[in-house]
Formats: C-alpha cells, sequence, structure tokens
C-alpha cells in the first residue's frame, strides 16, 4: 500500500515537471537570440536620430553605450519566454521613440540612472546629506 503511495506520488511530480509552456514567439532559446540581436539592431540604427530629434545633449557614441548597457542588464536570461516578453516592451519603447509619442524627459530618464549610485553606508549618506 505504501508503495502504490509513493508511485502515485512519483506520477503527479513527473507530471507537473514534465508540462510543456506555449512558446510566445520562439521556439527556442536560438530563436529569441535572434530575436534579440534584431532588436539591438533597430535601436543602434535608431540612436542618431533620437539624438537629433529630442535634442539630447549627449554624443551617439553615448547613446549606443546606454543601449548596449541596457541590453547588458538582462543579458544572463534564458527563458525564450521572458526573453521574448523583454524583446516585445524593447520593441514597444522603440515604437514609441520612432514616433516621438515620448517627451525629452522621458528619454532622458534612461541617462540619469547610472549618474549617481544612492549611498548605502552610514558615512556615505552623511557625506552626500542624506538622512539615516
Amino acid at each position: 500500500m505504501a508503495s502504490s503511495a509513493a508511485a502515485a506520488a512519483a506520477r503527479r511530480s513527473g507530471a507537473a515537471t514534465g508540462r510543456v509552456v506555449k512558446p510566445i514567439f520562439s521556439r527556442d532559446l536560438d530563436e529569441a537570440k535572434r530575436r534579440v540581436r534584431e532588436l539591438y539592431r533597430a535601436w543602434y540604427r535608431e540612436v542618431p536620430n533620437a539624438v537629433s530629434v529630442f535634442q539630447l545633449d549627449i554624443t551617439v557614441k553615448q547613446g549606443r553605450d546606454k543601449v548596449r548597457e541596457q541590453f547588458q542588464k538582462n543579458r544572463l536570461v534564458t527563458d525564450p519566454r521572458v526573453i521574448d516578453m523583454l524583446v516585445i516592451k524593447g520593441k514597444m519603447e522603440l515604437e514609441e521613440t520612432i514616433n516621438v509619442w515620448k517627451q525629452r524627459t522621458h528619454v532622458l530618464r534612461y541617462f540619469h540612472e547610472t549618474d549617481t549610485p544612492t549611498p548605502r553606508d552610514f558615512l556615505s549618506k552623511f557625506y552626500t546629506g542624506h538622512d539615516p
């Protein structure tokens, strides 16, 4: 009786781990990576236009470095479904930038993220004037 209960539990757990999820766009990791590369190239090509349209006080190289940094944030993601969702969000951001649906402050928000990291320890907070 105990062995049949153990066998039933093993079947249930095996069924739960063998579940196949439906892909969003990409069938496998290679196809998802291809989509990421396409999106990266599109952003890379759009940077000079965005710098001139939004009259940003940055160079094209700084803009492309920021695009690279944003892509590097998610370089360790290996799930094709998550990669597809990130690509969809990236395409939406690109479309908003190309069609000038964003304002200048929305674009500049990306460049202020890495300017000054928030202080963590007491002395750093003290030196910058933050309350502990």
